[in-house]
């Protein structure tokens, strides 16, 4: 029997081609060939880890017991469909955060940085969703996809992005529907070749503002010089994907039922009906294959952004920032309640990856999914809320709380990058000292 690769494709008269389904006759290799997914969702302000005097310890986001036997808190009990899909671990840290500004918990959230002897104007070092996308680029239209719920990248220490290049700058983020749904999946109209021209043509477009930005940024002082690398790095992002789109030029993307989405929704509209599409885009774009790296950014720290009125807009009376310092019954059980909201649409998005397919698979199995926060309780960077998701075909194994004594961050991200089929040794202050058994097998 003819041995066929997983991306063969078939080619008609008229130049155009299909992606073929995953056939028996591709063999051992498409099972070599899992695609390796990957997604982080960041909330800011910690989680509710109410003070015991309270007595509201069942609204803990962590567990109130370690092992396979946990039980899921009020908080998270939307995710107990889940359970052996997903672990919590508890009691890891970055030690830079130590020495930082509490509130640069987002900036260094997926990087373990600040760096230790940093060159002058630089900070961070590369975030653990770059070091992916740029080893699963070659698979995919484009190399990764950064949202947030503020478009943009903020400022230090009040980042409006989780994703940071490997220059140490952070990579802006996208926030409106409309534009990433069309970003993504609108063809332009046309032939091939005038499809290919107008790319060519924005391409170059691209190459020469960045060549005058450039030459710009040496004339100017230090404030602006900061202002315009972050338009650089937006350009460099943005021809990224155009050179990246060219190879694809040819290639259908898979066809996707987009009916239930609702692109007039904006950060503005429910928190609910936002979340919901943003992740809903977020599942088309893996199941289209049209990126395998994602960062979502669901709110920012320090009441900045929209975000921070989403308790408001559920009913609830305070703002999310000022429910992350109530030390009252009541304003800690508001912010458990706000932590319940998020674990639904957290739990609605894992249900629409287990419900779609590649091959034999789920979507689920296929995609490392990492949610967590910068610090546990206001402004605290130690035993910070990290919880793991899917990847069952990918050799994770879950169902299980595990609480780990003086645990490195940057451990288990050392994990998900070998996990993901990277090949590292290191992940920025990484220890290989911390036993992960998600890892375990």
């Amino acid at each position: 029997m003819k041995k066929l690769h997983r991306r063969s494709v078939i080619r008609g008269l008229s130049g155009v081609s299909l992606a073929l389904p995953l056939l028996e006759a591709m063999g051992k290799e498409a099972a070599a060939n899992i695609p390796r997914r990957f997604c982080a969702l960041y909330t800011a302000n910690g989680m509710s880890l109410p003070a015991a005097d309270n007595q509201i310890n069942e609204w803990s986001w962590f567990p109130q017991q370690t092992g396979t036997d946990f039980q899921f808190g009020s908080s998270t009990k939307p995710l107990e469909p889940f359970r052996n899909q997903l672990s919590f671990v508890g009691g890891l840290h970055h030690p830079s955060a130590l020495k930082a500004d509490p509130h640069m918990c987002s900036d260094m959230w997926l990087t373990g940085a600040p760096l230790h002897n940093p060159s002058p104007g630089q900070f961070n070092t590369v975030s653990l969703d770059q070091v992916i996308a740029r080893h699963t680029r070659q698979y995919c239209r484009q190399p990764s996809l950064v949202l947030s719920v503020d478009a943009g990248v903020g400022f230090l220490s009040r980042t409006g992005t989780i994703s940071v290049n490997h220059q140490g700058r952070p990579v802006p983020a996208e926030n409106n529907p409309r534009q990433v749904f069309d970003r993504l999946f609108r063809s332009d109209s046309g032939s091939l070749e005038v499809r290919r021209d107008q790319l060519q043509r924005r391409i170059r477009l691209v190459d020469a503002v960045l060549e005058g930005t450039r030459s710009l940024s040496r004339s100017l002082g230090k404030s602006d010089r900061q202002k315009l690398d972050q338009y650089l790095t937006s350009l460099d992002e943005v021809e990224s994907r155009l050179t990246a789109s060219e190879k694809w030029l040819e290639v259908p993307i898979r066809q996707q039922d987009y009916s239930h989405l609702d692109l007039d929704v904006t950060n503005e509209s429910a928190p609910e009906d936002y979340y919901r599409n943003m992740f809903d885009l977020i599942a088309l774009a893996f199941d289209a294959d049209i990126t395998r790296s994602v960062a979502f950014m669901l709110n920012r720290e320090d009441g900045m952004g929209i975000s921070d009125t989403f308790p408001l807009k559920l009913g609830l009376t305070r703002t999310h920032h000022n429910l992350s310092h109530a030390t009252d019954r009541d304003g800690q059980l508001e912010f458990a309640r706000y932590d319940l909201f998020l674990s639904q649409q957290i739990a609605s998005f894992l249900g629409r990856l287990q419900s779609s397919r590649d091959g034999d698979q789920s979507l689920l199995d296929q995609t490392v999914v990492l949610f967590g926060s910068g610090c546990s309780t206001t402004h605290n960077p130690t035993n910070l809320p990290t919880l793991v998701a899917g990847g069952g075909a990918l050799g994770l194994r879950h169902g299980n709380y595990q609480q780990t004594e003086d645990g490195v961050l940057s451990d288990l991200y050392l994990g998900i990058l070998q996990t993901m089929g990277v090949p590292s040794e290191t992940f920025s202050d990484s220890t290989g000292r911390t036993p992960l058994q998600l890892f375990a097998g």
